[in-house]
Parts: C-alpha cells; structure tokens; sequence
C-alpha cells in the first residue's frame, strides 16, 4: 500500500441544521445539533485512511479535549498521529456550520493551533514526506508552511496536490510546485481572474493555471462533476446522481479519495471517477468526517 502524506488542519465542527441559512443579522430557529470531528486537513487524511489508504498525518492541535479526542479519533481510523503536534499556547481549531434543508452549508473557522503549523513541523515530518508517494495539503494552515512542504515534497519526486481552500491568491512559485490542484469554481475564479459558469470558462481557467506550471488541474464543479486538464485527458467527468443532505465535506472527501486514487497507480481519469463516487456518496449524510464511505461501503454503494 502506497504511502499518503496529509498535511493540514484539524478542528472540531459545530453544526445546526436549519430549514434555511440565515441572512445577516437573522436568527433562524433550527433542530438538529451535532458536534463532529473536521477542519480540512483531518477530513482529507480520514477520507484516505477510509478508503484504503495509509496515511500519516502533520498538524497541530491545542492541549485541550477538543486537541485530545481529535487524535484518539486518528489513531481509531488507523492514521499515524506521531506528526501531530501539541500547541501549548493556542487552543485547537473549531468550525461552526449552518446547512439548510437542501444541502447547501456556511462555515465559520477559528484557527487556533492550526495557525502556528510551521516549517520546523513539516521539517521534523520529513522522513514521513519523503516515503511518501502523494502528498495532499490545503490552505487552512499558513500558506508559507504548504510552499515549504511542497518544496520538500517537488525534491523527493512525489505527487503534490494542493486543495486551495479556504481560497486566496497563491504565487507563481507555490503554483510551480504542484504536480495537481483542485479548486472549486470560486477558488478557480481567485487564483485566474476568470469566472467559471461553463465548461468552456473551466478550461479556460485550467489552462490559466497549467500555464503557471501546475502539472494537472482539476477544478470541482459540484453535482456537475469535475473538471480535468492533464497531459493524458482533458474532460469533464460527470458524478453518480444523489440527493444531497449536507455537502460540508464533499470536497475534503473528494481529494481524499483522489490522493488515495493517484497513490494506487489510477490514472487520473479513473482516480477522478473514484473520487467523484466517494463524494457522492458523502453528501447524502450528516458530518463531515462521519459522512465519508470506507472503500467497502464505496465498492458496495450503487452510486
């Protein structure tokens, strides 16, 4: 089994499903409540080890229950928590969610000792990185740490992806880097300038990026499915059809599930496929990481 090296985020999701997001300064009454493991880091090295893979994770996490439960949680999933870092000063991250009655979700993050994650911690991981065959990070922790990671990663020849999310504006030199990047429409937008409605605008925004020096764009178009510029295919790859309940964790799912595709030799086209089918699968649950299938449930799901 291919190694997986995650880095990122890891926080604790608070979540209130309502009938409706509120507006601004609204208060909408909503049912049910649900306290979950998340932060984008985490679900992503969940939604590998879920499916099959082998996974080391790098973060950090305050010295407090949030931090603790977190890691007895990657350690259940099989995951390798030695990189997982005490912050003594700064409390672990959490998120509070709202998703509505079809699915869709707003987000809000405190950072806490995800935003102390430092090259000297990806520096202590290195051995870890360099095993590893994929490295998959995102921008939930400083982006100067995910440019030194994948500096480390470029040097030791494995696949670097890069989920741009939360989105922001990346340089040249980081882009350069990546051998896979895999923005969302908005995130696509941010990092080209071009705004993508179409398939057309999604090449168009792709070859933006190849021409920075990205190996191979994948630009995530929700219940549309993904689309794929690579040297070997150039297409968008259509997802199962599903009733979403909550898509909090769609992406982190999907990149996961890409990650866990490259590392096993897919080519891209048919890590894109598997990947899709995980997300799928993912937004007809609750949660974010409690939504995402093992590689059984996925072989087994009709999606």
């Amino acid at each position: 089994m291919s190694k997986i090296a995650v880095i990122g985020s890891s926080n604790t999701d608070m979540v209130i499903k309502t009938a409706r997001l509120p507006a601004p300064g609204e208060t909408v009454l909503g049912g049910q409540f649900l306290m979950n493991p998340g932060g984008k880091g985490a679900n992503q090295a969940v939604a590998a080890a879920k499916l099959g893979g082998d996974v080391v994770f790098v973060a950090k996490v305050g010295d407090d229950i949030f931090g603790h439960e977190a890691v007895e949680g990657f350690k259940r999933e099989g995951i390798n928590t030695e990189y997982i870092a005490v912050d003594p000063d700064n409390p672990s991250g959490v998120a509070t969610i709202t998703v509505d009655e079809q699915g869709e979700n707003c987000i809000a993050v405190a950072s806490g000792a995800n935003s102390s994650l430092g090259p000297a911690d990806i520096d202590s991981a290195a051995t870890q990185i360099e095993a590893a065959s994929v490295l998959l990070m995102q921008l939930e922790t400083p982006v100067g740490t995910v440019k030194h990671a994948a500096l480390l990663g470029k040097k030791t020849a494995k696949t670097v992806i890069l989920n741009p999310a939360p989105a922001q504006p990346l340089s040249d030199e980081l882009l350069a880097q990546l051998d896979v990047i895999t923005p969302n429409e908005t995130e696509a937008e941010i990092l080209t300038g071009i705004k993508v409605q179409t398939e057309h605008d999604a090449e168009e925004a792709a070859r933006a990026l190849r021409d920075k020096g990205v190996g191979a764009v994948i630009i995530t178009l929700g219940s549309k499915g993904a689309f794929v510029l690579s040297e070997s295919f150039l297409g968008l790859v259509p997802p199962p059809k599903v009733e979403p309940v909550d898509t909090t964790a769609a992406g982190d799912t999907f990149n996961g599930a890409l990650a866990v595709g490259l590392a096993a030799g897919r080519t891209i086209e048919d890590a894109v496929v598997f990947a899709n089918k995980a997300a799928a699968i993912s937004v007809t649950r609750l949660g974010a990481q409690a939504s995402t299938p093992t590689l059984e449930e996925l072989e087994k799901s009709e999606c």
